[in-house]
């Protein structure tokens, strides 16, 4: 961590400063970036200058912006002490956090110690996925603390995702006997007989963002042996009627397009040992519009229930391109312009 020292320049026409030092220059150029491009990124969103002087970064601007830019520069800091990379996305999320570890909690005994070094971590065979907003970061305690979990919100927030991280996480560490993620397939009208193919042929278009979050956190091969295996599934909504699903997690994507009996039958398929995380958009419905969203109903009618979490996400916790914000904001705005 630097050494923070408030400080006021000699010279009164300059604005009052914090300096800090940083003791290692191999760290502090991992944390500046090429061309200090990572320095760039901070002042911009902050509204800062910030000048690097040998082992000191002057921070200058606002006193509560110079604090807040102090904060994120020392936790990027402890993120490259700690042998791992500076990139865009995390100095977003330090960003989002104003810098603050993510240290007000932890797991229980027994639910996987997920917190290393202060910050909240999910762990895969592959990469280790961090929360990038506080928003995120309590959707991922209430996924591991709790049985039933349903994650609210636009687009490019991460619901699945972190799900399915999750779920990953959960299976590798014995928690759990298998992985379930599921889907309605409405996408075509639930007409899968006039798409070309065998039933795995028809429904894997619909499938395949889940196959994505998968491959990001398993060899793709493994992949491959867990589903011959049927130790992951990945099928649609439809398919789990009948079931009774002991020890898995189960994740239900897209859950706006669930009607209202596909939403409890999925709900009361829960068996012994399982978890559920149920994740959609409710401005998203594909349904016909006699036909109410299942989603929307159990929202309403679970709310109240004691042990389910809800994490509703806003446009201020998208995580994709800047751009996916702006573009949901947009047709929020247009609307609730047109009723």
């Amino acid at each position: 961590m630097a050494n923070i020292a408030p400080t006021i320049p000699h010279n009164s026409t300059r604005k009052p400063e914090t300096l800090l030092n940083f003791p290692d220059n191999r760290y502090l150029i991992d944390l500046c970036g090429a061309l200090d491009r990572n320095l760039t990124t901070i002042e911009a969103a902050l509204g800062v200058q910030i000048v690097r002087r040998g082992n000191e970064i002057a921070v200058m601007g606002d006193k509560d912006a110079q604090a807040k830019a102090a904060s994120i520069l020392n936790s990027l800091y402890e993120r490259t002490e700690q042998g791992k990379p500076v990139e865009p996305a995390d100095i977003d999320a330090a960003i989002r956090f104003g810098g603050k570890l993510q240290d007000e909690s932890r797991m229980a005994v027994g639910q996987i110690e997920m917190f290393k070094g202060g910050h909240l971590e999910i762990r895969t065979r592959k990469k280790t996925v961090e929360p990038r907003t506080v928003t995120q970061k309590h959707y991922v305690e209430d996924l591991f603390a709790k049985e039933l979990v349903f994650g609210l919100g636009p687009a490019g927030t991460g619901k699945t995702y972190l799900a399915v991280a999750t779920a990953v996480s959960m299976f590798i560490n014995g928690l759990v006997d298998k992985i379930i993620l599921a889907r309605p397939a409405v996408e075509a009208g639930e007409r899968l007989g006039f798409l070309p193919g065998d039933m795995k042929e028809k429904v894997d278009p619909y499938m395949q963002p889940l196959y994505d979050a998968l491959n990001d956190f398993f060899p793709a091969k493994q992949v491959e042996k867990l589903i011959e295996d049927r130790r992951i599934e990945i099928a649609p909504l439809a398919f789990m009627r009948g079931r009774t699903l002991n020890n898995a997690y189960v994740v239900l994507d897209e859950a706006q397009n669930a009607t209202t009996m596909q939403m409890k039958m999925f709900l009361t398929r829960m068996g012994e040992g399982s978890r559920m995380a149920i994740t959609g958009d409710m401005s998203q419905i594909d349904l016909p519009r006699s036909v109410p969203s299942g989603l929307v109903e159990a929202e309403k009618i679970l709310r109240e229930v004691k042990g389910i979490g809800f994490t509703y996400f806003k446009t201020e916790d998208i995580v994709r391109h800047p751009m996916v914000a702006k573009i949901v904001t947009a047709y929020d705005k247009h609307a609730k312009a047109n009723g």
